[in-house]
């Protein structure tokens, strides 16, 4: 019989991706959304990649809520649990987002364990496999957690921390057949399936458009959704992926590497990205009157870095270069004429 899988969030940017993905490997597809008015927009989404057919079904579910999730967990054999619940990610209120992102991903697993699931992939974040030290060079790996109690940490980090933490701990103490497996990605962008939702995206829609004046002296650890949706799938399956955690991060590049990636990469399309790189004491000037520029400037100058040897190792993960990765997010939004 073919495996049934539940995906969380089906309307966010890696959720979609990774149903696609699912899709085509012939898997059953059950995702959850927050309203039946949001299923039209999945599966319009979902269709300019692939035909989803009678294999894509919905479940209405909040991560907010306890209401919907024992039903959306009945009779399938894996979760994703890629949603996270929507929030500022620059609000000065940690407790915002920690308690709905720890919240929502206990309630899940709950659910799964109650259900007798497989197995629960859930996606966490590269930032809650770091050092605390903003200072701090050098590679790390997924043995690392982020110290949650560090009073330097921006909100959204000790939110990935304390959300993936709990998810831990909650298997630890149950008894069950469900394992667990966390992914931890870096800075994400690709192709975009429909404008709804363009998240971390806006980035290089930014970018495009010209809209800045320069870019920051900062690093990512860039990661194509499409590989970031693969390394899930992958992890799902695996046997050797019971019980551990992946890091899903792709080579690191500067800001400033980014934009000449594109420039190359676009041709005339890239005229207005701006290659000038932004001195650090400009940035940090400018983020005393934007809020969101403010959680950044803690990154600037940063080196360190993730090592994805064990994902590729246990998993035979290959993502693909980060160059690659933006011009064909940045073709994604001309297309889409959103720039």
């Amino acid at each position: 019989m073919t495996e049934k899988v539940l995906v969380t969030g089906g309307t966010g940017y890696v959720a979609g991706w990774v149903i696609v993905g699912l899709l085509e490997r012939g898997y059953e597809v059950r995702t959850t959304v927050r309203s039946p008015a949001k299923e039209k927009a999945v599966r319009d989404a979902v269709s300019t990649v692939t035909a989803p057919g009678e294999r894509l079904s919905f479940a209405v579910a909040d991560l907010t809520s306890d209401e919907g999730w024992d039903a959306a967990v009945a009779g399938v054999d894996h979760v994703l649990h890629v949603a996270s619940p929507l929030g500022d990610e620059n609000t000065r209120d940690a407790e915002a987002l920690i308690v709905p992102a720890r919240d929502g991903a206990l309630r899940v697993l709950r659910a799964a364990t109650a259900a007798g699931v497989k197995r629960v992939v859930m996606t966490s974040a590269a930032n809650a496999a770091s050092p605390s030290s903003y200072t701090e060079e050098g590679v790390t790996d997924e043995t690392l957690w982020t110290d949650p109690d560090d009073p330097t940490l921006i909100p959204y980090r000790r939110s990935k921390t304390v959300a993936e933490k709990a998810a831990w701990d909650f298997v630890a103490d149950h008894e069950g057949s469900t394992a667990l497996t966390t992914i931890l990605p870096g800075a994400v962008f690709g192709p975009i399936l429909t404008t709804r939702n363009l998240g971390s995206v806006r980035i290089i829609q930014r970018m495009v458009a010209g809209k800045m004046p320069g870019t920051p002296r900062i690093g990512l650890e860039i990661v194509d959704v499409r590989d970031l949706a693969d390394i899930h799938i992958r992890a799902m399956t695996s046997p050797e992926a019971a019980g551990q955690r992946f890091l899903a991060t792709g080579e690191f590049t500067w800001m400033r590497e980014v934009a000449q990636a594109l420039r190359t990469g676009l041709g005339p399309a890239g005229a207005k990205v701006p290659t000038r790189q932004l001195p650090d004491f400009v940035v940090r000037f400018a983020s005393l009157f934007d809020r969101p520029l403010r959680a950044i400037t803690v990154s600037l100058g940063r080196r360190n870095r993730h090592s994805t040897e064990k994902a590729k190792r246990v998993l035979g993960w290959q993502p693909r270069p980060a160059a690659e990765t933006v011009v064909a997010c940045a073709r994604s939004l001309i297309d889409w004429r959103v720039v």
